[in-house]
């Protein structure tokens, strides 16, 4: 029955769904953060702002930060969540308390753009990245200046400290992702298999592991360890079609098809999710080595993603001037039941603007692969090897053919309806939020006139009594 099939399709919660919609930033969005007490949003924009977005719905909606004279490239909350940091084009580094007054303090960080700024984890020291080629190291007391990273030869786009403080990760224009140690400052390892620049790397959650995105539409995942990739994406067109190469295992998925501008580890390390120019986001599952969904909602180029502290949640931004906040789902689910639902039902796009995807079949002569579990559940086993010798392996597969999903096509084409309908009312929201925003831009400048107008008589008393 067909009715029976799709209300069963809309009470499978296993997606990610759109949770909230935020519009504000008067240019594109650079980088999104979300505050460990789970009641607050950061984000920075080309408009040289910041809005700190309120997730409790009777709240005022944001506060608008001001202070940075040029674009804000990086934002990001301390651990504790009572600090935010911002980075900016016009070469200053702020820190500011997320409190409706906004109070900050600023310090010149660097002679070119500071295109990336990172809290420690205990939340004591700052690394900052810069298109002066170099990468420097601050205390967050006073902002002392501690010691400069100065190997690289070209703009360095990020840089991030491991989980533990004491490593840093740096991605480059000169095509490199470099390895440091915070005590020796010393780079004790350069990656340069990336095709060309590099716009982004962070660690995996263990601080084993590091991945790494650029233009040339790759994701990269490295053991830092044994300096092995062990997982690649190359996301582009191959002979066989569109597909991704993991381990030289294809699977046929379409996948990004512009360049990776962010990426972000859930916490529990099984999964990654990447922000594209393609106007989507990705989510990966690192265990299976395979795509799990494609997110649709910006209008344009994606350009920062990131999980919250306890994964329950994502947020994105784009060129759209949109930030939208998605709930995970799936990392919760049980696993082996949305595998089972995603073979059953293979290939039907679901509503909320998300596409599950069918995994690759594997060959019984495959060896699995073999984890350990990370330190949280996310409804199944998974993880990162415990040692170099467990690193993930994969036998070339047979090509893939799609199974029948067995799918009535008035089903299919009902589905595809209400997506676009979807699709209308997103677009229809959007533009109605801008054009409240316009109206309330302009109440305001109405406001300040009329409360100068009101001035003009007081002040011509005061001249004309004055002069008598």
């Amino acid at each position: 029955n067909t009715s029976v099939i799709l209300a069963n399709l809309w009470s499978f919660q296993e997606d990610p769904t759109l949770e909230r919609h935020f519009k504000g930033h008067r240019d594109a969005v650079t980088s999104v953060d979300f505050n460990c007490n789970m009641k607050q949003i950061a984000t920075g924009s080309m408009d040289s702002c910041i809005m700190i977005w309120t997730l409790k719905p009777q709240m005022r909606a944001y506060s608008r930060f001001v202070g940075h004279k040029d674009a804000v490239m990086s934002v990001q909350f301390s651990a504790s969540g009572h600090l935010l940091v911002s980075a900016s084009r016009d070469k200053t580094v702020r820190l500011w308390v997320p409190s409706v007054k906004g109070e900050s303090t600023a310090f010149r960080a660097h002679t070119g753009t500071v295109r990336s700024v990172n809290f420690s984890s205990d939340g004591q020291t700052l690394v900052t990245a810069s298109d002066d080629k170099t990468i420097k190291v601050w205390t967050v007391h006073r902002h002392k200046f501690l010691f400069s990273l100065n190997q690289h030869v070209n703009w360095v786009r990020c840089a991030k400290f491991s989980p533990d403080g004491q490593l840093i990760v740096s991605a480059s224009d000169d095509k490199t992702v470099k390895i440091w140690d915070k005590n020796s400052r010393e780079c004790i390892h350069s990656f340069s298999e990336h095709g060309g620049c590099v716009n982004y790397a962070d660690f995996h959650p263990s601080g084993t592991c590091i991945a790494a995105a650029g233009p040339d539409n790759n994701v990269k995942v490295w053991d830092i360890r044994t300096t092995k990739l062990l997982q690649h994406y190359q996301l582009h067109v191959c002979m066989h079609g569109g597909c991704v190469l993991v381990h030289n295992v294809a699977f046929s998925l379409q996948v990004h098809t512009a360049a990776v501008n962010a990426l972000s580890f859930h916490p529990c390390g099984n999964y990654l999710i990447t922000a594209s120019s393609d106007s989507t986001l990705k989510v990966l599952d690192l265990v299976e080595g395979r795509l799990l969904y494609t997110l649709h909602g910006h209008q344009g180029p994606a350009r920062c993603v990131a999980f919250s502290r306890n994964g329950d949640y994502f947020a994105s931004g784009g060129s759209d001037e949109q930030v939208m906040v998605w709930q995970t789902n799936f990392d919760g689910a049980n696993y082996d039941e949305v595998l089972r639902l995603q073979k059953k039902e293979a290939s039907v796009e679901q509503p909320h603007g998300c596409h599950a995807h069918l995994p690759a079949q594997v060959s019984e002569s495959a060896e699995p692969l073999h984890y350990k579990s990370s330190s949280k559940d996310c409804g199944r086993s998974g993880g990162w090897p415990s040692h170099p010798s467990q690193t993930p392996r994969a036998q070339s597969q047979p090509p893939y053919t799609a199974p029948e999903s067995g799918v009535p096509a008035a089903l299919t084409n009902t589905l595809e309806h209400i997506v676009g309908q979807l699709d209308i009312l997103t677009q229809t929201v959007a533009i109605l939020e801008q054009r409240l925003t316009l109206t309330e831009d302009k109440l305001k400048e109405c406001i300040d006139n009329q409360h100068k107008i009101l001035q003009l008589p007081h002040s011509a008393a005061a001249l004309s009594a004055i002069s008598s």
